[in-house]
């Protein structure tokens, strides 16, 4: 009786005109196996099409794996399944833009934007049950995939990335004795609905998993302060345009950020866009998945007021993806400012890992362009020596004070301001193909 009725409402729907989707499905990494992520890289075979650059990170081309053009609905869904690493680990979905014919890449030396981040939960190999789903709605993706600039100038490849270890689970968990094998993973890429062909994608990765803290010179603007401004400059105007932001606050020792609820301030070109704190109203959901016992948890339910006192994050959920929009963009200098202020780093411990793109609706950026477009000058203000942060090679520059007057040039990325004078000057960066950049920086 229910198969009939089954057959009977999709007529129904035929004969009315509503177009059932069909749906699209690529499975990038079918349980691929990760090792331990300090030790040398294993040298066990792959998948026919998987590449493994490190023991924590395997990625694969997908360009033409799914019929195209992809639909305008899109998800990424991850399973990870325990092998021998019973702890709760970090984890990322990454999109490599790389140029067009490589059998393979060098992770450090291509455009990346992460996709999608999520924790792993305690998990016993050996108790049920032993793996957890991700699921990362995508639809933006669909026009960058589509795209047929970005595909004239790039390949796209899909990364999986899971940082493990075994050592706890050596000894703790049966069967995992002089093993290092950690998780399991499994990427599948998701499309249905209509194709977004006629909507031509601009992308531009602009920081990808640099962490963010208070103490360490290439990760603030300002020692001492949890403040990290990324400049860019766009070549045309854009429509639509949106940032991607993805943060998560890391810190286990005794009063660590990852036990602290911050404040997250997020200004671009000089205006406040958005303000958060991250964490979850109740990790209870994903007790079922902590198989392993452990500290967090514990053996009794907690409230949402207990978990909301101490957790930024939940193991085995995912961290937010925050989109913000900030409308039409001329082109030209911009700046998107990401400050932490109330943010300790007890002992010099910590981080923020900090992902972003902007995506918009406009002429495609050749990736020959990706790097010379992103810049930071670090830090800002400085006491010395600033340097200039950037994969394009700079052909030099030159620093102005406010009245006109250069008090200083060279070449290279490294900026000596120990013997001006207190106060803020301009510096104009010319990169090797040409373009120039100019930002504001501070001596103390």
């Amino acid at each position: 009786m229910k198969k009939n009725l089954l057959f009977l409402t999709f007529g129904l729907l035929m004969l009315s005109g509503i177009k059932v989707q069909a749906q699209n499905v690529l499975t990038v990494f079918d349980e691929i196996l990760f090792y331990d992520g300090y030790a040398a890289v294993v040298n066990f075979p792959t998948p026919d099409g998987v590449i493994r650059h490190r023991n924590d990170l395997y990625a694969k081309r997908i360009n033409g794996g799914l019929q195209m053009p992809y639909g305008s609905s899109m998800t990424i869904e991850v399973t990870i399944k325990a092998a021998c690493d019973n702890y709760d680990r970090i984890g990322n979905v990454n999109l490599v833009l790389a140029p067009k014919g490589l059998v393979s890449y060098n992770p450090d030396n291509v455009r990346r934007i992460e996709l999608g981040r999520f924790i792993t939960p305690f998990m016993n190999k050996n108790r049920q049950p032993d793996e957890v789903p991700y699921t990362f709605s995508a639809n933006n993706l669909s026009q960058i995939l589509n795209d047929p600039g970005l595909n004239a100038s790039c390949d796209f490849w899909m990364e999986l990335e899971v940082f493990g270890v075994p050592y706890a689970a050596n000894t703790q968990v049966a069967g995992c004795s002089g093993r290092n094998d950690v998780f399991f993973g499994t990427l599948k890429l998701i499309s249905e609905g209509t194709s977004t062909t006629s909507l031509p994608a601009f992308l531009l990765p602009l920081n990808f998993k640099k962490n963010l803290n208070n103490y360490n010179e290439n990760a603030t603007d300002v020692v001492g302060q949890t403040v990290r401004t990324i400049n860019f400059n766009l070549p045309n105007s854009i429509t639509d345009a949106k940032f991607y932001l993805i943060t998560s606050n890391h810190g286990a020792n005794s009063g660590g950020e990852e036990y602290n609820r911050r404040l997250h301030y997020i200004t671009f070109d000089g205006t406040p866009v958005l303000t958060y704190r991250p964490g979850e109203p109740t990790c209870e959901p994903y007790r079922i998945y902590n198989t392993q016992g452990n500290g967090i948890y514990g053996a009794a339910p907690k409230t949402p007021e207990q978990w909301q006192s101490f957790s930024n994050w939940c193991p085995g959920s995912v961290i937010p993806i925050r989109e913000i929009s900030v409308g039409n963009l001329n082109a030209g200098q911009h700046s998107f400012k990401i400050e932490v202020p109330d943010a300790v780093f007890v002992g010099g411990e910590g981080y923020f890992p900090v992902s972003l793109y902007l995506q918009g609706t406009g002429q495609a950026l050749d990736i020959k362009k990706f790097e010379s477009n992103v810049y930071s000058l670090l830090p800002n203000p400085t006491r010395n020596v600033v340097a200039i942060e950037t994969n394009q090679e700079v052909k030099g520059y030159a620093v102005f004070s406010l009245l006109g007057q250069e008090i200083l040039k060279g070449t290279g990325k490294m900026i000596d301001l120990s013997k001006a004078a207190q106060g803020t000057y301009l510096v104009r960066i010319e990169f090797m193909n040409n373009e120039i950049a100019t930002q504001k920086i501070v001596k103390l």
